[in-house]
């Protein structure tokens, strides 16, 4: 199972609905080879070079983590209950008070409306944070399900970098 990496000060913490299949095997974030995730960072400019989802813990020294809602892995995340959800959804705010990201993306729309159980959320940054002080901001799933053009994610991730190297204190 692909655990959380975590640890108090990250600068960045992705929030993914849930592991895959094989993140759940593998036990690496983002493992899936059809998830576009290292290849949309590295585009992006937030890792320096392309990264493979076996250097997902040494990103923490570069102070970013990950976590997911859901700890169970699955082919598709509308496969997990609404008791999942709710439970995760706790958890993760417990988390977010405990280590105290300055930002969370939450990769996918979709993560962020189960998170606070809402219907409106837009991209980019949220204007009520779950947590205060923890940024709220919100990019596309990188699954390979997500039929977005490769371009229009990586600016996305453009904006989230942006936005964390101006949050930096």
């Amino acid at each position: 199972m692909a655990t959380d990496l975590l640890r108090p000060g990250l600068r960045l913490l992705f929030c993914g609905y849930n592991p895959s299949l094989l993140s759940g095997t593998t036990g690496r974030h983002y493992a899936h080879p059809g998830n576009r995730f290292w290849r949309v960072l590295h585009a992006a400019g937030i890792t320096e070079r392309l990264r493979k989802p076996e250097e997902d813990e040494a990103l923490l020294d570069e102070g970013i983590g990950f976590t997911n809602l859901c700890p169970r892995p699955t082919r598709r995340a509308d496969e997990l209950s609404r008791e999942e959800i709710r439970t995760g959804a706790e958890a993760l705010e417990t988390k977010l008070e405990r280590y105290r990201p300055a930002t969370v993306a939450y990769t996918g729309i979709g993560v962020y409306k189960w998170f606070r159980a809402t219907s409106k959320a837009g991209w980019g940054v949220q204007p009520e944070p779950a947590v205060p002080g923890v940024a709220d901001v919100v990019v596309p799933s990188p699954s390979g399900l997500n039929r977005m053009r490769f371009e229009e994610l990586v600016e996305h991730y453009r904006v989230l970098k942006r936005f964390v190297e101006g949050s930096r204190p």
